[in-house]
């Protein structure tokens, strides 16, 4: 059996290890509890790119409805929907047994005509009859060959072919509907998406900076000044080529109080089409601006919300206004001064009140 004096050894022994253990467990406890390092940024003013967005409507080049110059039956529809078409493909066929029988007819009044003239020809030079005569068979020949080569031109009208290089849209009418020039759907509507154009405005108001922004005397060449624009698509992706704006409307709208834009973008892919939509943005140059991190940003209850370093290194949280974006920053317009020390990193972590060690960072210009 142990002896009292080898279990007392045991225990102190055991004792030792466990406030060893303890000791041990507690110090990180008590060293996260002291003030711990967080990256700041002095607030200083600075010059940006900023972005004005504008929602915009698209449209090809050309949009072009295809109708018919005759009334007839579509015998054959040679192209469907989506389908990208050269200029002079040949898109509906409409029947013409009509116009055939017709320009038969015509034909035939033509030739009877013509016999009349040649007819005539030596009477009146054997001065048996008038040159009056002769001249009105002349007219009636010309009259005849005129009716011909409109029916003619009528049935050449039945092949409708494509005016431009572009894109087929819907199909309203089937093979065997009436068709006419006077119907209120056209056949379809070619669009050239080759080039796009991006239809957005501007109020008044914006237009009066717009015009105060860019330099030149006249409209023309403050459009010229103007940098390359983006296009942000509905997926809030953005468009791999920029475009130019290329001409603004003379006249404010008296109904909306805006001005229309037209900005046009390359499309060789073919992925913009015609009456689709997106964002604009046009870049314009603030200068003595305030941003601040989007990172050093967090919302509460709808409002935008920063950490400022005060007094003992303790922060304090101040709520800011702010009237859009520069990349990834934040335009501030009030809420922090010039000369503040912001906390940029880490925000999710802090409380109010909370003693941190300033590590300062340089502002990214």
């Amino acid at each position: 059996m142990l002896s009292i004096k080898n279990i007392l050894k045991s225990a102190v022994t055991i004792l030792l290890v466990v406030i060893a253990v303890s000791c041990k467990n507690n110090q990180p406890q008590q060293q996260a509890k002291g003030p711990i390092p967080f990256k700041v940024q002095t607030v200083k003013k600075q010059d940006a790119v900023v972005y004005q967005q504008y929602s915009a409507n698209l449209e090809g080049q050309q949009n072009v409805e295809i109708r018919p110059k005759v009334t007839g039956f579509i015998q054959k529809i040679y192209i469907d929907e989506g389908q990208v078409v050269k200029k002079g493909q040949l898109l509906f066929k409409l029947e013409t047994a009509i116009l055939s029988q017709d320009a038969s007819a015509a034909k035939a009044r033509v030739n009877v005509a013509q016999v009349e003239v040649d007819r005539f020809v030596p009477l009146v030079e054997r001065n048996i009859i008038s040159n009056v005569q002769l001249e009105t068979a002349k007219a009636n020949l010309a009259q005849a060959k005129s009716n011909y080569n409109s029916i003619v031109a009528n049935i050449n009208y039945a092949n409708i072919t494509s005016p431009v290089n572009g894109v087929v849209g819907s199909l309203p009418y089937k093979e065997g509907s009436l068709v006419s020039g006077t119907l209120a759907e056209p056949l379809t509507t070619v669009s050239d998406t080759k080039n796009m154009r991006a239809y957005f405005s501007m109020n008044e108001k914006e237009l009066l900076d717009f015009s105060r922004t860019f330099k030149g005397e006249t409209m023309q060449e403050k459009i010229n000044n103007i940098p390359e624009v983006l296009l942000i698509l509905v997926d809030n992706s953005k468009y791999n080529h920029p475009g130019k704006i290329e001409t603004i409307n003379g006249l404010i709208n008296k109904r909306t109080g805006s001005t229309e834009f037209r900005a046009a973008f390359q499309n060789p892919e073919g992925i913009l089409r015609s009456g689709g939509s997106g964002i604009v943005q046009i870049p314009f140059t603030e200068k003595n601006i305030v941003l601040v991190p989007q990172v050093a940003v967090f919302e509460m209850q709808g409002k935008k919300i920063v950490y400022i370093v005060g007094k003992d290194n303790k922060v304090e949280t101040r709520v800011i206004e702010t009237k859009g974006t520069s990349d990834l920053d934040y335009i501030v317009s009030s809420g922090i001064e010039v000369g503040d020390l912001l906390v940029v990193e880490g925000v999710s972590k802090l409380s109010e009140g909370q003693e941190i060690i300033p590590n300062t960072v340089a502002v990214q210009n």
